[in-house]
């Protein structure tokens, strides 16, 4: 089960990876980083990211809805797998991860439009995100 950092260079091996940052979307800070950043700044990327997240995931329309659209009875949590933007020359991809705590972290994958495989990276960032050990 890698950490932090692990985690980060495992991301990092994906096709058309040029940034990644494992960011907890209540502060906004960033638990690590790696590789670019859009802005230039992985803290300023970070804060931004975070807004993104905690909007989507405080949204009622992203709840977990059964089969009559009524609220679902899974266990309360985090109903948004993933999060994908995308900009004239790439993917911004928010992963979020779930935990045994109250958990508020996500994996944030800047990848390149012309050279990543959002389908691969989608995958891979969820299997990465299931095995993430936050310590």
């Amino acid at each position: 089960m890698p950490g932090i950092d692990e985690c980060l260079l495992e991301v990092m091996r994906l096709p058309g990876a040029r940034g990644a940052s494992v960011v907890d979307w209540t502060s906004g800070l960033a638990l690590g980083t790696i590789g670019d950043s859009p802005n230039g700044d992985h803290e300023a990327t970070a804060a931004e990211t975070a807004e993104v997240a905690r909007m989507t995931a405080e949204q009622p329309a992203f709840a977990h809805l059964g089969a009559k659209g009524e609220q679902s009875a899974e266990p309360p949590g985090i109903p948004v797998e993933d999060v994908i933007v995308t900009t004239h020359d790439g993917y911004h991809m928010l992963r979020f991860v779930e935990t045994a705590f109250d958990s508020s972290v996500f994996l944030h994958l800047w990848l390149d439009r012309s050279a990543g495989n959002l389908a691969l990276a989608r995958m891979r960032l969820g299997e990465l995100a299931e095995r993430l050990v936050l310590a």
